[in-house]
């Protein structure tokens, strides 16, 4: 993260002020891939491009990605190392900045944004769930969960709330500080933390990389309750099939571009996916896919689509290059 932003929320410390942005409407596509029934999809990114670098050693992480995430869903990033994930995900999220293309998040273009206006859009359309909780240990997880909206002095909605804590099921925890927590209840209050400002969407980088098995599936099994309790929308980077499989949709990245998608995927196609994208899926990819991070069949009304439709995902074709 750069100097001055606040880890755990995602905000530059310089910028607090409004800035006044145009918002402009998602550009249209023939490609349906992420739009729902509703209308448009929460995120689009179109013809994205970022290169690091000049000359001979210039890195070229996007090349020309063109990708909707759906309004009301929960997408994984997956792709071998190198692949470029991470730089999407930061794109979207104001982060970096594309070389070219654009990243429209709920109909604002973010790649036409100053950094005012950036911060603005982190602080109140954005969530954000690291792999390292970025939790204040001298504040309650009461006072780490409302801690966006108290810098951007925002009333706390006292009903939203409840059912957030409800729904990471910390009611009896709220007056905890951090050490007093597991992993697993901390990643849960950063969790909530992400949801109690409605964001439009809340980017999650691998969310699951410092927990256990058991932990992992506390958190993917909320980020999916998250969706289809709340109506929240997801977007996970992930290198744990396993984890993926929580989501709806798996979009499949290689050398800076889109190659496949998923939908209602199991850790065995997702796996067998990353296996015929190419030779670079690691001994750490199928270890993960290992773990026991799937639904307690206590929560069978919240497992995921692919523990009930086992054979239901639709593979598509590789993305036409740019």
């Amino acid at each position: 993260m750069a100097a001055g932003r606040c880890e755990a929320c995602g905000v530059d410390d310089a910028a607090r002020a409004d800035e006044t942005t145009t918002a402009t409407p998602a550009a249209d596509s023939t490609d349906t891939a992420g739009r729902t029934a509703a209308g448009t999809p929460i995120v689009s990114a179109r013809d994205l491009v970022k290169v690091y670098g000049e000359g001979d050693t210039a890195v070229r992480a996007l090349d020309g990605v063109s990708v909707d995430f759906a309004r009301g869903a929960f997408t994984a990033i997956m792709g071998p190392s190198g692949s470029g994930k991470s730089t999407l995900m930061h794109c979207v999220a104001g982060l970096d900045r594309p070389t070219s293309g654009s990243v429209v998040v709920d109909g604002e273009e973010t790649s036409r944004m100053s950094e005012r206006g950036l911060t603005r859009l982190r602080r109140t359309r954005l969530g954000f769930v690291f792999q390292a909780f970025n939790l204040i240990p001298t504040l309650t997880a009461l006072e780490n969960i409302t801690l966006p909206l108290d810098i951007a002095r925002r009333p706390v909605d006292a009903e939203h709330l409840d059912a957030v804590v409800r729904a990471v099921g910390l009611a009896d925890r709220l007056d905890h500080k951090p050490a007093e927590l597991s992993g697993g209840q901390q990643q849960r209050v950063a969790c909530a933390r992400a949801l109690v400002a409605r964001p439009a969407v809340v980017l999650a980088d691998e969310p699951t990389g410092n927990l256990d098995s058991v932990s992992s599936r506390e958190v993917l099994a909320f980020l999916r309750r998250s969706v289809e309790d709340l109506g929240q929308s997801v977007v996970m980077v992930t290198h744990d099939p396993t984890a993926a499989s929580f989501a709806h949709r798996v979009l499949f990245l290689a050398d800076g571009r889109v190659v496949d998608e998923l939908h209602d995927p199991t850790a065995e196609s997702i796996l067998a996916t990353l296996g015929a994208i190419g030779p670079d899926v690691t001994r750490e990819d199928r270890s993960a896919a290992a773990l026991d991070t799937r639904p307690d069949p206590a929560d069978a009304e919240h497992a995921p689509h692919q523990e009930r439709h086992a054979h239901a995902h639709h593979p598509r074709h590789a993305a036409p290059e740019s």
